[in-house]
């Protein structure tokens, strides 16, 4: 592929031209359908001192079942007068609800919220006492694999998070074939930070992965000598079997970590939302099975059910949401076997109706460009499930339809953001842990809205 010139924009000249909607996409307010009621979540008491504990092997701590992901930490509509993007009002809050009703555990990464994360995690903690939170956060060092730089941000880290210790750092996004060789094999970082392990500035060292499964394995092989702490993968009961893209099955995934007796942390339980936003023949099959809870909270006891999960992350930027996910796990329930079977039959039920694998991290944020490219794939993954992606003039339901993916566009998108705009520069695609070509399917998506604004479709 020939290589592409880099085109510098500053994030702060970004988020002041185009707003913070970078980093809280409104497709997630909107969606194809502006009008559909939520279905994230169920009404309920929260329980206080019900919350559901794993065991550390490594340190005999009780970690909640439920962890903050600090990755979707609420937005201002225009960035502090320091460029700051997140509400840290509405973080304190959240932060503060969380912990008086049993979280402890709170993930973070210096990339999150375009690089904002970890300072507003490290205010918002820093008012509690030490001992009441564990602290994750990781070596991110996608973008440069220098020595010098991955020891300053590790360093960065602990200043922004005003903590002295470490309590759980992962090496960031590893699994692409021969990203972990170059990040922390031949540049000595991976023996700087068992160093660190050593003197107790991190007490457990692990990794999160997207990626194939020869480098997981290679990965995963090195346990013997470098004693993996725990290991963090995307799971949940759609990927257990039907991961997409360059992503493993979970299933694979966590028989493997399981048998070497190494401890979870799971990411993406809803697959960045996309397992409660559901299409509406699964929304009707999960509730009629359990009308009192939410249809998040099938995904939730799915991944809490596995003995060997440490933690569940949930990057949960409402407080309706952080409400949901404590009832679903205060205490949990597990599934039962014919429970996890259901579940297993819904997601051969939802492969039917494929929809792009974005999971709103904002890795490929901010585009050079300016398009809202979390926003126009997760516009057409809720038209895809709310059945309003016409194939042809003759569908029965092709004028309401057009008109409702064309107006929810409009609405989630702003016209200067759309996909109409995309060069193919690709700088977003090394970007994308879930390996989408994301250049390919927004010109895919263009097409089709210029078909629907056409009537040629």
């Amino acid at each position: 592929m020939e290589e592409k010139k880099q085109i510098d924009i500053s994030r702060r000249k970004f988020l002041k031209v185009l707003g913070s909607g970078v980093a809280a996409s409104t497709a997630m307010l909107y969606g194809c359908n502006p009008n559909r009621q939520n279905t994230v979540t169920a009404a309920g008491e929260v329980p206080t001192d019900q919350m559901t504990y794993r065991t550390s092997p490594r340190t005999g701590e009780k970690v909640s079942i439920l962890g903050y992901g600090c990755m979707r930490w609420p937005t201002l509509s225009s960035p502090a007068s320091d460029g700051n993007v997140i509400d840290q009002d509405a973080v304190n809050e959240l932060v503060d609800y969380a912990i008086a009703h049993g979280v402890n555990y709170f993930d973070t990464s210096p990339v999150y919220v375009q690089g904002w994360s970890e300072k507003s995690t490290g205010i918002a903690l820093s008012r509690h006492p030490r001992e009441k939170y564990f602290i994750a956060t990781k070596m991110s060092n996608m973008s440069n694999p220098d020595f010098n730089f991955g020891v300053e941000m590790y360093r960065n880290s602990l200043k922004n998070l005003q903590v002295d210790y470490f309590d759980y750092y992962l090496l960031h996004n590893i699994g692409r074939p021969g990203l972990f060789k170059q990040r922390f094999l031949d540049n000595g970082l991976l023996d700087f930070l068992l160093k660190e392990r050593e003197t107790g500035r991190i007490r457990h060292l692990g990794w999160s992965f997207h990626g194939v499964q020869e480098e997981f394995d290679k990965i995963l092989s090195m346990h013997d000598t470098v004693h993996w702490d725990f290991i963090q993968i995307q799971l949940n009961y759609s990927d257990w079997r039907h991961a997409s893209g360059m992503n493993v099955n979970a299933e694979y995934l966590y028989h493997e970590i399981a048998q070497r007796d190494i401890p979870m942390v799971i990411m993406e339980p809803l697959q960045g939302g996309r397992l409660s936003d559901v299409p509406e023949h699964i929304f009707t099959r999960l509730k009629e099975r359990n009308p009192q809870g939410s249809v998040a909270s099938w995904a939730f006891r799915f991944a809490g059910s596995h003995e060997k999960v440490l933690c569940v992350l949930s990057g949960m930027t409402y407080m309706e949401h952080l409400q949901d996910n404590i009832r679903t796990y205060s205490p949990l329930v597990p599934l039962t076997e014919e429970e996890k079977q259901f579940l297993y039959d819904t997601a051969d039920l939802k492969a039917q109706y494929p929809t792009v694998p974005c999971n709103d991290c904002q890795y490929c944020m901010p585009c050079p460009y300016g398009l809202d490219i979390p926003g126009i794939l997760l516009h057409y993954n809720r038209c895809v499930n709310e059945g309003n992606i016409p194939r042809s003039q003759q569908d029965e339901n092709y004028r309401k339809a057009r008109r409702a993916y064309l107006i929810g566009y409009d609405r989630s998108v702003p016209k200067l953001r759309q996909a109409s705009h995309c060069t193919g520069c690709e700088q977003c695609n090394p970007l994308c842990p879930q390996n989408i070509d994301i250049p390919k399917e927004l010109h895919r998506i263009d097409d089709f809205v210029e078909q629907l604004k056409q009537n040629t479709l």
